[in-house]
């Protein structure tokens, strides 16, 4: 499918989700490209070093307002694609990998000064993290939280900057330490992959 497909996607799971839409409310429509850090994914999927400190994402973001007080609801896609050619012997080529790894995220943006023109935030999101390549495709849960400004010297048009740290968990195993009738103790291991992104993109408001 491809990265418009996907964006089409993830603008219509964030209208469907909220069903209040129709009334009148705010909308916000935000295309998003930025750079992405973190390269565990890569290393992941290789099993080899990787020696890459980042690169471009492509998504989009939508908000619809729940509250007057600056209260979103945000439905939130962004995608990351690399490809990678690693050392080959003294007469054959080496592995030429194609990896990406997407986020399918949903939650709440809260504006602060919202009634200004410079208007900075705050999100908290839930969702998957999908990382693949070749015929190896991997979907785990994450978190994510994160920060900027918009933007907007008009109410229907502006600009969104914003950071976001994805916490991915690629592995999580528990056992029952010990249990009495009613009651047990469980040990967590959990195997994170993190991941730092930021993000520039034109708001587009309907009302």
């Amino acid at each position: 499918m491809s990265i418009r497909g996907l964006a089409g996607i993830a603008v219509a799971t964030g209208l469907l989700g909220c069903p209040a839409t129709g009334q009148a409310q705010t909308v916000e429509v935000t295309p998003l490209f930025g750079y992405r850090f973190g390269g565990e994914f890569f290393e992941r999927v290789t099993g080899q070093p990787v020696d890459l400190d980042g690169t471009r994402t492509v998504g989009g973001a939508v908000n619809v307002k729940l509250r007057n007080d600056g209260l979103f609801a945000e439905a939130l896609f962004t995608h990351q694609e690399a490809r990678l050619t690693f050392p080959g012997g003294l007469f054959t080529p080496g592995p030429d990998w194609q990896i990406t790894v997407d986020h399918w995220m949903g939650g709440g943006l809260q504006e602060f000064f919202h009634r200004r023109r410079a208007r900075p935030f705050l999100t908290g999101l839930l969702g998957l993290t999908r990382y693949a390549a070749k015929d190896d495709n991997e979907i785990r849960f994450a978190v994510a939280a994160g920060g900027g400004v918009k933007l907007m010297p008009v109410s229907h048009i502006g600009i969104r900057l914003d950071g976001r740290l994805f916490t991915t968990f690629a592995d999580l195993n528990g056992r029952a330490l010990a249990c009495t009738p009613g009651f047990c103790i469980f040990a967590f291991d959990a195997d994170i992959v993190w991941q730092a992104e930021f993000s520039a993109g034109v708001v587009v408001a309907f009302n």
